[in-house]
């Protein structure tokens, strides 16, 4: 989706919401989001929390998010009308130029000691290396004989040049690459594009304050990449078809509480931020309550894994997935339920920053994530 989130029961509405129009069960289904800023960022449940506050705006337009929700289930029914075979598969990956940067900056003390915006002022930041990124755009299409039907493209970057600026819902440069694959390939192959683990991940190096001009440059190298590597696709017969599921319920930070977020969002002194904030965490933290965990699938077809992620996962988990299955081409889309927010490596809470302030769990989330991948990843794929 070409959304900045969905959370919690808004996650789960999607996908049931598409189960029922495919004639199928929810843990088959695997919703991901762009996460581009200039977008619809929905939790139902932080919403029930703002709202209840008379002098709050809502978070989200309830009425709207049923009406995409009617759309997306009309239009998978029509489209389980009109199925095509799928016979072969193909991967490829191609190396993106100047586009993803880590934005953790660490000082001499091992600490973060900057945050790399997305489009920094001065050269001071932009002049730092990369640090530690995935620099492939990795590709996986599926194929009815020598047709090919749809190309999905995964690579790791908040993508965003500027934001909260237009006053109007964007794509980003992201959107504006996967539409000219699409206006480029015409109506026989749908072009699919995920973001993966970004939470650590940004376009500041690459980025300036001439914001216009830099999101076209950043779409034509995600469309040079793109394109490279379409070019490498060769299809294969598909032998075997495996979808995966894990369960991931991870402990909240121990400094939350129910009473002290409630009484940050009914505290008329605190700016709209600041109360719209303690909403999500209250959403979360009653989600735990009730123990519904998050669920994380993988869709092995032959040697090609697509492994679907909740949140904002550091990068360090992508890497991580793809050393669990070296002999695979594991291809990672993050953004799934976004309920958790951030999701850093252990490593990174002692580090401190932006990112370890604002996640919603702590650290023992590191090794049951990871525990999760490896089963996702385990074993040879059995159809």
């Amino acid at each position: 989706m070409d959304w900045t989130g969905l959370c919690n029961s808004a996650h789960q509405q999607w996908r049931q919401a598409l189960a029922d129009a495919a004639g199928t069960t929810p843990d088959r289904v695997a919703v991901q989001c762009v996460h581009q800023h200039d977008a619809p960022f929905v939790c139902l449940d932080a919403n029930h929390a703002v709202t209840a506050q008379p002098d709050l705006p809502p978070i989200v337009d309830v009425s709207f998010f049923r009406k995409c929700l009617d759309r997306a289930r009309d239009a998978v029914r029509q489209a389980v009308q009109k199925l095509r075979p799928v016979t072969h598969v193909a991967v490829a990956q191609a190396r993106v130029q100047q586009v993803a940067s880590n934005r953790r900056i660490l000082g001499s003390d091992g600490r973060v000691w900057r945050n790399r915006s997305v489009a920094p002022s001065g050269d001071d930041l932009r002049s730092l290396p990369d640090g530690v990124i995935d620099p492939w755009l990795k590709t996986i299409a599926l194929y009815d004989q020598t047709t090919r039907l749809v190309a999905c493209h995964y690579y790791a970057v908040h993508p965003i040049s500027y934001c909260c600026q237009e006053g109007r819902v964007s794509s980003e440069f992201v959107g504006w690459a996967r539409r000219m694959m699409q206006q480029h390939d015409g109506p026989d192959t749908t072009h699919i594009y995920f973001t993966g683990c970004a939470g650590n991940q940004n376009t500041g190096k690459y980025n300036s304050s001439a914001i216009k001009e830099n999101r076209r440059r950043l779409a034509e190298r995600m469309l040079a990449a793109m394109q490279q590597a379409t070019e490498k696709l060769r299809p294969e017969p598909i032998e075997s078809i495996v979808w995966r599921t894990e369960r991931l319920l991870p402990p909240a930070r121990r400094e939350f509480s129910l009473e002290g977020l409630r009484e940050q969002i009914a505290d008329r002194k605190r700016r709209v931020v600041h109360r719209n904030r303690p909403a999500f965490t209250l959403a979360w933290l009653e989600r735990l309550r009730k123990r519904l965990p998050l669920e994380l699938s993988a869709l092995h077809i032959n040697q090609a894994t697509a492994l679907h992620l909740p949140g904002e996962p550091f990068v360090e988990y992508q890497l991580r997935a793809q050393v669990f299955a070296p002999d695979r081409f594991v291809a990672v889309a993050g953004y799934g339920d976004g309920g958790p927010w951030y999701i850093p490596t252990a490593e990174a809470y002692a580090q401190g920053g932006y990112e370890v302030n604002v996640a919603f769990s702590d650290p023992r989330i590191d090794p049951m994530l990871t525990q999760c991948l490896f089963k996702l990843l385990e074993g040879p794929a059995a159809s």
